[in-house]
Formats: structure tokens, sequence, C-alpha cells
């Protein structure tokens, strides 16, 4: 694969570089605080964390194709190797910190590169939506709870959701009324900026008060914790003395953070993408992790990651392209070179506010609510994946978002789609019988759907199904295998069970509809006597010509509904008539009648720009509405009536000839009419007996309504 340098600098608009240059200013502010702190947990110097958001940052942006997402000294790996110091009984800050840290950088960008040239990108094809999103928050939040302690006048808590607490717990006992106060109003405002000017620089706005109020009104002097003093001058280039360290205990802890790194960074660069609407390549990004990685530890920093927290706020703030990065690491060399005195102003709370309006925004509480109306089992993975972060960490959630993708898979897998077949009568298409009243069985025989691939962990299911439907006067079950792409060795062996229990129940098996690859998989799982046994038969069709029936086909409908479908049977005939209000329903189910509600109120808007009533006679609607060849008569019929209803929120012109308005309307009920009896003289009785119900329908819904129109019909008469 070809590699592609600043990929997404490639055809730059000049209408980006306001944008980029502002949101990678304020990205460069608010890396100061963030990257200082997360420098220190990892056992460095905070400064180290200034060297870790220069070279870092670039040699990222010069391979990232992602267009929004920040590299830096970030949270998960520093509290990883962090730990490893306290375990390992080294002391932070120590020069044996100070050369293990950058050491387990320098491993971790390493296996990144095995991992670029193993193509392990392919890991983010194996997480869903639910467990991205639940990891994603899971992170957001755990990093908020850690700046929590910082809003209050202490240091940030390190650890899991107990730990987190119990360090918030600890500093709520020891709070500075003062850095409270200040945080919390500088969040005040972010927030309140965010909705009511989200176009002005609130954060840079913010940190500029920060620096006043510490200039003028020495708020350092009430307790309020200011950033550390630091030198000005860049680092120097740093090689870790190995012979000093336990390399085993390097090169392992070094997996364990590239595997953080490449999972947290994809799944929320693919977040990022798939919500702003742009695609990645994940193996470069994987390149680039790397790079940033080898280039943390050639400053002698520790590993780094891309930052949600800094990402968000670029997205706040419009940035556009990888120039952001470029920016924020000239902005940083800037200020390392002759501006570090600027960073002894800046008061923790107010910097610890910004991160914490930024992460706000990562929290995809939308996407749980969401996930909980539309699907429960999916919901729960996304809490599931949201808890395991929360209460073990990012290690665990990267292997529990895996596992979690792989049981959605196979609950899905597990429980497909299926249903039993029947026709409506006069037509040869098959429908699900489900919810379905114009759809009846074929007689005596079991169609049934399968939408599914068949492997061991859902042959049962295929089979319980069918078992549980053979009646007495069952002769044959057909299934339709249209849905099925393969077949593992298991399934064959229960369809060919099934197959030879029927037959002792001398009833027909059939398998239909499939693509000719399953018949290369019968013959290579050793059930191809099915085929020659006369059992797999190209479509359902021909599968109900083998039982010598022929079309049309006897339906299995009571007599005391004969008469119901002899009236109907003549509907639905042709592409204009399919969408009858039965069409309708199928397509919208319970939200049908709000559905044609809200047609209706679509119309009356349309309406309002028609400025002549006449145009709303026989022919005009279906000029002036774009969508009106998508009605059939029927639906056209309702949605006329339903109109009617709303003659109150016409304009003001035509609301003073609302009974013209409604003999105009009825005009056109009058031509749909005609034309359905011209087509199908038969059906008097049946139309009639139609409009009676929707009257009766319009009469419970709308009874204000439906009297008022009679009133406006009684003038026209």
């Amino acid at each position: 694969m070809k590699i592609r340098f600043f990929p997404t600098l490639r055809n730059y608009r000049k209408e980006y570089l306001a944008k980029d240059i502002f949101s990678g200013v304020v990205i460069a502010a608010a890396s100061i605080p963030i990257s200082m702190g997360y420098a220190q947990i990892s056992g460095l110097p905070a400064a180290y964390g200034l060297y870790g958001s220069l070279l870092p940052i670039i040699l990222f942006a010069l391979f990232s194709t992602s267009r929004q997402f920040i590299f830096g000294v970030d949270a998960a790996p520093a509290a990883i190797v962090g730990a490893a110091l306290t375990t390992m009984g080294i002391s932070a800050e120590s020069s044996g910190a100070m050369q293990y840290v950058p050491a387990v950088a320098l491993a971790a960008g390493l296996w990144l590169l095995l991992f670029y040239f193993l193509h392990a990108d392919r890991i983010v094809d194996f997480i869903s939506t639910p467990v991205m999103g639940g990891f994603i928050s899971g992170i957001a939040v755990t990093i908020i709870l850690m700046q929590i302690p910082k809003l209050l006048g202490g240091s940030a808590g390190t650890g899991e959701l107990l730990e987190l607490l119990r360090h918030l717990a600890e500093t709520v006992l020891h709070i500075n009324g003062v850095s409270f106060i200040l945080g919390i109003l500088a969040l005040a405002v972010l927030i309140a900026g965010k909705r009511l000017v989200p176009k002005f620089p609130m954060a840079a706005a913010v940190m500029a008060a920060g620096v006043f109020l510490t200039v003028f009104f020495h708020i350092d002097d009430y307790g309020v914790p200011l950033l550390d003093h630091v030198e000005p001058g860049f680092p120097g280039f740093f090689l870790p003395d190995f012979l000093q360290l336990n390399l085993t205990a390097v090169i392992g802890r070094g997996l364990m953070v590239a595997v953080v790194i490449m999972a947290e960074t994809l799944l929320a660069e693919n977040n990022f993408a798939s919500r702003n609407g742009y695609s990645l390549d994940d193996r470069q990004e994987i390149l680039a992790c790397a790079a940033g990685n080898i280039a943390s530890a050639a400053v002698g920093c520790c590993p780094v990651n891309g930052s949600i927290s800094r990402t968000s706020m670029n997205e706040q703030y419009g940035g556009q392209t990888q120039a952001v990065s470029l920016t924020a690491g000239i902005v940083m060399a800037v200020i390392l070179m002759c501006a570090t005195g600027f960073i002894g102003y800046l008061p923790i709370p107010v910097l610890t506010a910004i991160v914490i309006s930024a992460l706000m925004n990562v929290v995809e509480v939308h996407l749980a609510v969401r996930l909980f109306k539309v699907s429960r089992q999916e919901f729960l993975i996304f809490m599931a994946a949201f808890v395991t972060v929360l209460f073990l960490g990012t290690i665990y959630g990267v292997v529990a978002g895996i596992l979690l993708s792989f049981v959605a898979v196979i609950i899905k897998a597990t429980n497909p789609p299926r249903h039993f077949r029947g026709m409506i009568p006069g037509k040869q298409e098959f429908y699900d019988l489900d919810g379905n009243r114009a759809v009846w069985p074929v007689k005596n025989v079991l169609i049934y759907r399968f939408s599914e691939n068949l492997f061991f962990a859902n042959i049962k299911i295929l089979q319980k199904d069918i078992e549980n439907h053979i009646k007495e006067d069952t002769k044959a079950v057909i299934l339709d295998a249209g849905a099925v792409n393969s077949v593992d060795i298991t399934a064959a062996d229960g369809l060919a069970a099934l197959a030879d229990k029927l037959k002792k129940q001398k009833i027909r098996f059939y398998i239909t509809e499939h693509s000719q690859n399953i018949n290369d998989q019968f013959r290579k799982l050793g059930i191809g006597r099915l085929i020659r046994e006369g059992m797999v038969r190209r479509t359902i069709i021909s599968a109900l010509s083998d039982l010598g029936m022929k079309e049309p086909f006897p339906l299995d409908i009571p007599e005391s509904e004969m008469e119901k479908v002899r009236r109907n049977r003549y509907f639905a005939l042709s592409p204009e008539e399919e969408n009858s209000l039965e069409e309708f329903a199928w397509a919208f189910g319970s939200d049908a009648v709000w559905e044609i509600e809200k047609q209706v109120k679509s119309i009356v808007e349309q309406i309002h720009g028609i400025p002549d009533l006449e145009q709303l006679s026989q022919a005009g609607l279906e000029e002036k509405l774009q969508y009106w060849h998508s009605l059939g008569p029927l639906d056209e019929d309702e949605l006329l009536r339903r109109l009617e209803l709303h003659i109150d929120d016409f304009p003001d012109e035509l609301k003073e000839n609302s009974a013209l308005a409604v003999r105009l309307i009825e005009r056109r009920r009058r031509v749909l009419r005609d034309r359905i009896l011209r087509e199908h003289p038969n059906i008097r009785e049946h139309l009639k007996e139609k409009r009676n119900i929707l009257e009766q329908r319009l009469q419970k819904q709308n009874p204000d309504g439906m009297q008022k129109l009679h009133n406006l019909e009684n003038q026209n008469r």
C-alpha cells in the first residue's frame, strides 16, 4: 500500500485556513494543562507533557487521514504506565522513571508498526455502533471524573470508577471554595456560549479571563492552583539506556499500551468520521500512531494517544484538516521557545472547565436514547461497553467491546427474521402471513422463509419452526432459502434430518429460491442426495408445480371469508393500485395515521404558496405536489378527505371561501371515484364500503372537525 503524506491537506481550500489556525491555537492552549497533568500521572515531570505535544502531534498529522483527530499526551496510556511504575517500585520523576517511561513509548510505537504490517486495522470491522458508542462514552465519562477534582482545587484522579469516586470524595472534604466557584462559572459560561453563540471562541475568552484574574486579582493567594512554571527551551533527543531496563517488562507493557492506543484511537476516529461524513484509512492511522509514539520516545516523553477531549474541541471550533495539528505544534514550539512564563498564570480550574465542556459533547446520550427506543438488546450492549470501561478501564473495555460485538452478531444470527408465507388472491407473488390480512396460505403447504445463513447455532430454530406448524393436512413444506448464502456441516446434517423426518410423515420437502453456490455446498457437505431426490427446486412455483398444483394455486381460505375475498381480489392489480391503503399501512405500520396526517400538513404548507383558489381543482394538487405520483387512488382519496378537515389551516383568502375549497376537493374525489369504477366497475359496493369505514374512523378521531365539514358540505348542496 502506498503511504500518503499529509493526506488531509490535499486539495486544501482557503476557506479552511482561518478555522484551522484558530482551532489549532485553542488546541495548543488546552493541551498545556491536559498534557502536563497526564505527564505527571505517567511518572514524568510536568514539562514533558509539553514536549509530547510538539513533535508527536506533527508526525501524526504527517500520516493521519482523519480530518479532525488530535494526537497527544492522554489519559489511558499515561495511567497504564504510571500504574506499572507503582507495581515495579519505581518512584515518579526518578531517574528510573525517566528511563522506563519513554522506553515503553518506544516499545508501543514498534508494536504499532508491527500491527500496521499485520493489517490489524481490521479489528474495527468487528466493532458495532452500540459498542463503539458505549466505549467512547465510557472513556469520556472517566476523563470527566478524573478532571472534576481539579475544579475543586485538588489534583486529577486516576484509576477506574471506584478509585475516581474515592478520590473525589476525599477532595470534597478539602474543597477550595474560590476554585470551585471559578471552575463552575467558567463551565457555565462555556456551556451557555456553546448554545447561544456557538461560533464565538468562548474557550479563548475564558482562558484570557483566567489570566486576567491571576495578574490583577492574584487569585492564587486564595488557594486557586495555577499551572507549574516551565523553563523555556526545546527538549533534547533521548535514547533509553536499555542495559538498565527490564526489557521483558518494557516489551510486555508496550504491547498492552499499543493495543489500547490502536483500539481507542481507531474507535474514536471512526466515531468522529461517521458523525461528520468522511472516510478513513484505518491502516494508515495505525502508522500515524506508531510515528507519534516513536517521536514521543525520542524526546523522552510518555506514550501518546488520540485525544477525545481535544478532538471534540476541534470539532466545536470547526477545524477541517490536520492543519489544526500543525498549527498546534507550531504554537507549542513558540510557547516552549519564548512564552513559557505565560503558563504559570493559567488557573487550573478554568482550564479544567474547558476540557470538561468539550468532553460533554462526546458522551453519546442521544445514541443511548435512540437505541433504547428501537432496540433494547443493542441498548444493553451499549451500556455493557460503557460500564465495562467505567469500572474496569480501557484495556478490559477493548476486550469487552470486541466480545460484545461478536455476541451481538451471534444473537442476531441465532434469532433471524423468518416468516411463513402465502399469497394474495389474484396475484402471483408470495408475501409474509404475519400482519397481512389479505394474504392466505397455500392449501396443504407450508412455505417458510429463513433470512439468515444456516449454521450450527440456528438450524434447530428452523427445524422447530417447521415442526411446530405442521398440521394433519400438511402435504408439503417449502423452504424459501433466498436469503441463505452459506451452510455449515451441522446445518447440512440438520436439513437432511428434517427431510428424512418429513418423508416418514409422508410430507414432501423442498428447498428453493437459493443461489447456485448453495447446491455446490450441499454436494461438498454430503447432502447432494437432496438434489438427486428432487427436494431442491429453483423457485417456489416450480416446487408447487412438482406437487401437481396449477395456477391459480388453491388457498386455504375459510368459507366465512370467501365473500370478502371475492370483493377484494381485484385490488392491487397494477403498480398504481398497489399503493392502496393496505400498502400505506404496510409501509408505516402503527404510524400510518400519523404519517397520513403529516402528509396532509405538508400539503397545507404548500397550499400557502398557491395564489389561485382554482388551482385546488382536479388537476391543481397533482401538479403542485411533488410526491403526488407515489399515491394510489385510495390513498389519495383518504388524504383529500383528511385535507378537508384542515380547512382552518388554509391561508386567510382560502378560509374565507372554505365552502368553495371543500367543493373543489370533493370534485377531485369524484374524479378518483369515477376513474376507479371505470377501470373496475365490479367493485362499486367495495368502494362505498371503504369510504364508509373512512368516515367512521375520522368521526372518532376528530368529531368537531367532521361536524364543521358536514356543515360546509350542506352549504354546497
